[in-house]
Protein backbone atom coordinates (compact mmCIF):
# COMPACT_ATOMS: atom_id res chain seq x y z
CA UNK A 1 0.00 0.00 0.00
CA UNK A 2 1.33 3.20 -0.49
CA UNK A 3 0.09 6.89 -0.61
CA UNK A 4 0.28 9.38 -3.64
CA UNK A 5 2.81 12.44 -3.74
CA UNK A 6 5.43 11.00 -2.55
CA UNK A 7 8.12 13.47 -3.72
CA UNK A 8 12.10 12.18 -4.85
CA UNK A 9 13.98 14.30 -2.92
CA UNK A 10 13.54 15.65 0.65
CA UNK A 11 15.83 17.25 3.21
CA UNK A 12 18.66 15.27 5.06
CA UNK A 13 20.85 16.23 7.97
CA UNK A 14 24.63 14.03 7.29
CA UNK A 15 27.17 13.43 9.51
CA UNK A 16 30.12 13.71 7.11
CA UNK A 17 32.19 10.96 8.60
CA UNK A 18 32.62 8.39 11.60
CA UNK A 19 35.33 11.13 12.90
CA UNK A 20 33.59 14.40 12.46
CA UNK A 21 31.32 15.37 15.29
CA UNK A 22 29.58 18.10 12.59
CA UNK A 23 25.96 17.53 10.57
CA UNK A 24 25.54 19.51 7.31
CA UNK A 25 21.73 20.04 6.03
CA UNK A 26 21.87 18.48 2.21
CA UNK A 27 19.58 17.15 -0.07
CA UNK A 28 19.21 13.34 -0.70
CA UNK A 29 16.77 11.28 -2.74
CA UNK A 30 14.14 9.97 -0.68
CA UNK A 31 14.22 5.99 0.34
CA UNK A 32 12.09 3.37 -0.57
CA UNK A 33 11.07 0.74 1.72
CA UNK A 34 11.61 -2.80 0.91
CA UNK A 35 8.19 -4.24 1.58
CA UNK A 36 9.93 -7.76 1.80
CA UNK A 37 11.86 -6.57 4.70
CA UNK A 38 9.06 -5.33 6.43
CA UNK A 39 10.11 -2.23 5.58
CA UNK A 40 7.08 1.27 6.03
CA UNK A 41 7.90 4.59 4.53
CA UNK A 42 7.28 7.02 7.12
CA UNK A 43 6.63 10.94 6.74
CA UNK A 44 8.63 12.23 9.69
CA UNK A 45 7.14 15.25 11.82
CA UNK A 46 9.44 15.49 14.54
CA UNK A 47 12.88 13.83 15.78
CA UNK A 48 15.26 13.98 18.88
CA UNK A 49 18.58 13.58 19.07
CA UNK A 50 20.37 11.62 21.73
CA UNK A 51 23.23 12.74 23.57
CA UNK A 52 26.46 11.24 22.10
CA UNK A 53 25.14 10.31 19.65
CA UNK A 54 27.65 11.53 16.88
CA UNK A 55 30.37 9.86 18.34
CA UNK A 56 28.42 6.52 18.10
CA UNK A 57 29.55 6.08 14.25
CA UNK A 58 33.36 6.12 15.73
CA UNK A 59 33.13 4.16 18.94
CA UNK A 60 30.03 1.71 17.63
CA UNK A 61 31.03 1.31 13.98
CA UNK A 62 27.33 0.20 12.01
CA UNK A 63 28.32 -3.34 11.32
CA UNK A 64 27.77 -2.81 7.67
CA UNK A 65 28.46 0.92 6.19
CA UNK A 66 25.18 3.44 5.96
CA UNK A 67 24.75 7.10 5.49
CA UNK A 68 25.48 8.94 9.02
CA UNK A 69 22.02 10.59 9.63
CA UNK A 70 21.27 10.89 13.13
CA UNK A 71 18.32 10.93 15.51
CA UNK A 72 16.37 7.71 16.39
CA UNK A 73 13.72 8.96 17.74
CA UNK A 74 10.70 9.66 14.91
CA UNK A 75 7.20 10.28 14.99
CA UNK A 76 5.62 10.47 11.82
CA UNK A 77 2.60 9.07 9.38
CA UNK A 78 3.08 6.47 7.23
CA UNK A 79 3.19 6.78 3.65
CA UNK A 80 3.83 2.89 2.28
CA UNK A 81 3.34 0.14 4.04
CA UNK A 82 3.53 -3.90 3.26
CA UNK A 83 0.31 -5.42 3.11
CA UNK A 84 0.79 -7.90 5.66
CA UNK A 85 1.37 -5.16 8.16
CA UNK A 86 -0.68 -4.11 11.03
CA UNK A 87 0.40 -0.09 10.30
CA UNK A 88 -1.78 1.37 7.76
CA UNK A 89 -1.20 4.35 5.19
CA UNK A 90 -1.98 7.48 7.32
CA UNK A 91 -1.34 5.53 10.50
CA UNK A 92 0.45 8.15 13.13
CA UNK A 93 2.98 6.32 14.68
CA UNK A 94 6.30 6.74 16.46
CA UNK A 95 9.39 4.75 16.69
CA UNK A 96 13.58 4.11 18.05
CA UNK A 97 14.39 2.84 14.48
CA UNK A 98 17.58 0.42 14.70
CA UNK A 99 21.08 1.95 14.44
CA UNK A 100 21.74 -0.73 11.19
CA UNK A 101 19.63 1.66 9.58
CA UNK A 102 20.16 5.80 8.76
CA UNK A 103 18.79 7.34 11.11
CA UNK A 104 15.36 10.13 11.29
CA UNK A 105 16.34 13.62 10.82
CA UNK A 106 15.04 13.63 7.36
CA UNK A 107 11.59 14.01 5.64
CA UNK A 108 11.43 10.52 4.77
CA UNK A 109 12.68 7.34 6.89
CA UNK A 110 12.35 3.62 7.44
CA UNK A 111 10.19 1.51 10.52
CA UNK A 112 9.69 -1.94 10.81
CA UNK A 113 7.09 -3.66 12.42
CA UNK A 114 8.50 -4.83 15.23
CA UNK A 115 9.87 -1.25 15.85
CA UNK A 116 6.70 0.77 15.58
CA UNK A 117 4.06 1.79 17.89
CA UNK A 118 0.98 3.61 17.41
CA UNK A 119 1.35 7.07 19.14
CA UNK A 120 -0.02 8.58 21.88
CA UNK A 121 -2.94 10.76 19.84
CA UNK A 122 -3.51 12.88 23.09
CA UNK A 123 0.38 14.07 22.85
CA UNK A 124 1.60 16.87 20.37
CA UNK A 125 4.01 15.56 18.14
CA UNK A 126 7.19 16.89 19.93
CA UNK A 127 5.88 14.98 22.59
CA UNK A 128 5.87 11.70 20.66
CA UNK A 129 9.18 12.18 19.74
CA UNK A 130 10.53 12.57 22.80
CA UNK A 131 9.52 8.80 24.35
CA UNK A 132 10.43 6.25 22.56
CA UNK A 133 14.70 5.64 22.78
CA UNK A 134 14.34 7.25 26.77
CA UNK A 135 11.65 5.19 28.07
CA UNK A 136 12.03 1.70 26.12
CA UNK A 137 16.24 2.53 27.68
CA UNK A 138 14.51 3.03 31.25
CA UNK A 139 12.22 -0.08 30.54
CA UNK A 140 14.65 -2.39 29.14
CA UNK A 141 16.70 -1.20 32.41
CA UNK A 142 14.89 -1.67 35.49
CA UNK A 143 12.74 -4.44 34.09
CA UNK A 144 14.88 -6.93 31.57
CA UNK A 145 18.42 -6.31 33.14
CA UNK A 146 18.21 -6.12 36.56
CA UNK A 147 16.39 -9.11 37.58
CA UNK A 148 14.39 -7.71 40.01
CA UNK A 149 11.25 -8.48 38.36
CA UNK A 150 8.89 -7.13 35.51
CA UNK A 151 6.75 -4.24 35.82
CA UNK A 152 3.94 -5.68 37.32
CA UNK A 153 6.32 -7.38 40.29
CA UNK A 154 5.61 -7.02 43.67
CA UNK A 155 9.38 -7.42 44.22
CA UNK A 156 9.90 -3.86 43.55
CA UNK A 157 7.88 -2.65 46.99
CA UNK A 158 10.34 -1.92 49.56
CA UNK A 159 13.42 -1.80 46.76
CA UNK A 160 15.63 1.20 46.98
CA UNK A 161 16.67 2.74 43.50
CA UNK A 162 19.05 5.79 42.80
CA UNK A 163 18.92 7.57 39.50
CA UNK A 164 21.66 9.61 38.29
CA UNK A 165 20.92 12.85 36.10
CA UNK A 166 17.02 12.25 36.92
CA UNK A 167 15.78 15.12 35.21
CA UNK A 168 17.56 14.04 31.79
CA UNK A 169 15.98 12.39 28.79
CA UNK A 170 16.11 8.79 29.79
CA UNK A 171 16.38 9.86 34.04
CA UNK A 172 12.93 11.48 33.64
CA UNK A 173 11.21 7.56 32.48
CA UNK A 174 13.53 5.62 35.13
CA UNK A 175 12.05 7.81 37.71
CA UNK A 176 8.53 7.81 36.89
CA UNK A 177 8.44 3.68 35.95
CA UNK A 178 10.65 2.91 39.07
CA UNK A 179 8.02 4.68 41.09
CA UNK A 180 5.47 3.31 39.41
CA UNK A 181 6.75 -0.18 39.82
CA UNK A 182 6.37 0.20 43.57
CA UNK A 183 10.21 1.42 44.34
CA UNK A 184 11.45 3.82 46.55
CA UNK A 185 13.31 6.19 44.01
CA UNK A 186 16.51 8.83 45.05
CA UNK A 187 17.27 10.88 42.01
CA UNK A 188 20.14 13.31 41.29
CA UNK A 189 19.84 16.77 39.44
CA UNK A 190 20.55 20.49 39.73
CA UNK A 191 18.80 22.43 42.28
CA UNK A 192 16.90 23.92 39.80
CA UNK A 193 14.85 20.56 38.88
CA UNK A 194 14.69 19.04 41.97
CA UNK A 195 10.84 19.84 42.33
CA UNK A 196 10.75 18.62 38.90
CA UNK A 197 12.10 15.28 39.41
CA UNK A 198 9.92 14.66 43.00
CA UNK A 199 6.80 15.51 40.66
CA UNK A 200 7.83 12.56 38.75
CA UNK A 201 8.01 9.98 41.86
CA UNK A 202 11.30 10.50 43.54
CA UNK A 203 10.83 10.26 47.35
CA UNK A 204 14.13 12.33 47.42
CA UNK A 205 16.53 14.26 45.71
CA UNK A 206 20.21 14.81 45.72
CA UNK A 207 21.06 18.52 44.26
CA UNK A 208 24.81 17.38 42.63
CA UNK A 209 26.48 20.55 43.15
CA UNK A 210 25.87 20.81 46.50
CA UNK A 211 26.08 16.98 47.50
CA UNK A 212 28.48 14.23 46.17
CA UNK A 213 26.88 10.64 46.34
CA UNK A 214 29.59 9.59 48.48
CA UNK A 215 28.82 11.88 51.04
CA UNK A 216 25.46 11.29 50.70
CA UNK A 217 25.54 7.52 51.30
CA UNK A 218 28.09 8.27 54.30
CA UNK A 219 25.86 10.57 56.14
CA UNK A 220 22.94 8.32 57.55
CA UNK A 221 23.50 4.54 57.98
CA UNK A 222 20.33 2.86 55.85
CA UNK A 223 21.08 5.53 52.83
CA UNK A 224 22.11 2.71 50.59
CA UNK A 225 20.36 1.21 47.51
CA UNK A 226 19.81 -1.90 45.89
CA UNK A 227 19.77 -0.46 42.24
CA UNK A 228 21.61 2.36 40.88
CA UNK A 229 20.57 3.27 37.46
CA UNK A 230 23.22 5.67 35.84
CA UNK A 231 22.66 8.04 33.06
CA UNK A 232 25.66 9.94 33.07
CA UNK A 233 28.69 7.93 33.76
CA UNK A 234 32.14 9.67 34.97
CA UNK A 235 32.64 10.84 38.54
CA UNK A 236 29.01 10.23 39.18
CA UNK A 237 29.06 6.35 38.51
CA UNK A 238 31.96 6.25 39.91
CA UNK A 239 31.30 7.68 43.29
CA UNK A 240 27.60 5.40 42.72
CA UNK A 241 29.65 2.38 43.68
CA UNK A 242 29.65 3.60 47.14
CA UNK A 243 25.95 3.84 47.38
CA UNK A 244 25.30 0.08 46.64
CA UNK A 245 24.77 -2.35 49.16
CA UNK A 246 26.15 -5.70 48.99
CA UNK A 247 24.30 -7.84 46.65
CA UNK A 248 23.03 -5.17 44.86
CA UNK A 249 22.78 -3.94 41.05
CA UNK A 250 24.84 -1.55 39.29
CA UNK A 251 23.85 -0.23 35.78
CA UNK A 252 24.85 2.34 33.57
CA UNK A 253 23.60 3.19 29.96
CA UNK A 254 26.69 5.51 29.72
CA UNK A 255 29.78 3.53 30.11
CA UNK A 256 30.58 -0.16 31.75
CA UNK A 257 30.89 0.69 35.61
CA UNK A 258 34.12 -1.35 36.45
CA UNK A 259 35.88 1.34 33.82
CA UNK A 260 35.37 3.69 37.02
CA UNK A 261 35.64 1.53 40.76
CA UNK A 262 37.15 3.16 42.67
CA UNK A 263 40.20 1.26 44.01
CA UNK A 264 39.45 1.16 47.43
CA UNK A 265 35.80 -0.50 46.92
CA UNK A 266 35.47 -3.01 49.41
CA UNK A 267 31.65 -4.57 48.25
CA UNK A 268 30.73 -7.81 48.07
CA UNK A 269 28.37 -9.43 45.30
CA UNK A 270 27.59 -6.07 43.28
CA UNK A 271 26.32 -7.02 39.76
CA UNK A 272 27.59 -3.88 37.38
CA UNK A 273 25.96 -4.12 33.85
CA UNK A 274 25.96 -1.59 30.89
CA UNK A 275 23.71 -2.52 27.66
CA UNK A 276 22.40 -0.42 25.04
CA UNK A 277 18.75 -0.61 24.44
CA UNK A 278 16.99 -2.50 21.50
CA UNK A 279 14.13 -0.97 19.76
CA UNK A 280 11.00 -3.57 20.89
CA UNK A 281 7.39 -2.99 20.08
CA UNK A 282 5.75 -4.66 22.45
CA UNK A 283 7.58 -2.85 25.17
CA UNK A 284 6.70 0.39 23.16
CA UNK A 285 2.94 -0.24 23.72
CA UNK A 286 3.02 -0.84 27.21
CA UNK A 287 4.45 2.31 27.72
CA UNK A 288 2.25 3.48 25.60
CA UNK A 289 -0.51 2.63 27.32
CA UNK A 290 0.84 4.00 30.71
CA UNK A 291 1.25 7.64 29.49
CA UNK A 292 -2.52 7.13 28.08
CA UNK A 293 -3.37 6.59 30.98
CA UNK A 294 -2.01 9.56 32.49
CA UNK A 295 0.38 7.03 34.79
CA UNK A 296 3.83 8.98 32.96
CA UNK A 297 4.42 11.31 30.88
CA UNK A 298 7.75 12.43 28.07
CA UNK A 299 9.18 15.81 28.61
CA UNK A 300 10.23 17.92 26.41
CA UNK A 301 13.17 20.84 26.68
CA UNK A 302 13.00 22.69 23.67
CA UNK A 303 11.85 22.93 19.96
CA UNK A 304 13.79 23.68 16.85
CA UNK A 305 13.07 23.88 13.17
CA UNK A 306 15.24 21.37 11.37
CA UNK A 307 17.16 24.20 10.00
CA UNK A 308 18.49 25.20 13.35
CA UNK A 309 19.94 22.01 13.80
CA UNK A 310 23.13 23.64 15.30
CA UNK A 311 21.81 25.32 18.05
CA UNK A 312 19.53 22.15 18.96
CA UNK A 313 22.50 20.04 19.20
CA UNK A 314 24.51 22.78 20.90
CA UNK A 315 21.45 23.04 23.59
CA UNK A 316 21.85 18.86 23.79
CA UNK A 317 25.82 18.64 24.36
CA UNK A 318 25.57 21.36 27.04
CA UNK A 319 24.24 18.88 29.80
CA UNK A 320 21.83 21.21 30.59
CA UNK A 321 18.85 20.23 29.10
CA UNK A 322 15.45 19.38 30.70
CA UNK A 323 13.96 16.32 29.27
CA UNK A 324 14.28 15.80 25.36
CA UNK A 325 15.33 18.81 22.49
CA UNK A 326 12.97 18.20 19.70
CA UNK A 327 13.82 19.00 15.53
CA UNK A 328 10.37 19.43 13.88
CA UNK A 329 10.57 19.20 10.32
CA UNK A 330 7.26 20.84 9.58
CA UNK A 331 8.15 24.19 10.86
CA UNK A 332 10.02 26.86 8.41
CA UNK A 333 9.12 24.52 5.93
Amino acid sequence: MASTSIPTTMRALIQPSATEKHLILTQREVPAANSKADEHLIRVHTVAPCAGELLWPKNFPPPKPRELIPCPDVAGTIVTAPESSPFQVGDEVYARTNYLRPGCARDYAIGVTDELAHRPKHLSWAECAAIPLSSQTAWQALFFHVGIGDFASDAWKGKRVLVTAASGGVGVWVTQLAHLAGATVIGTCGPENIDLVKSLGASEVINYRTTDLRQWAQTTPGKKVDVVIDCIGRKSLEDAWCCIKDGGVLLSIFQPPKQVQPDEYRGKDIRDIFFVMSPNRSHLEEITKLVEQGKCRPLVDSVWPLEQFGEAFKRLDSGHARGKIILDLSLNH
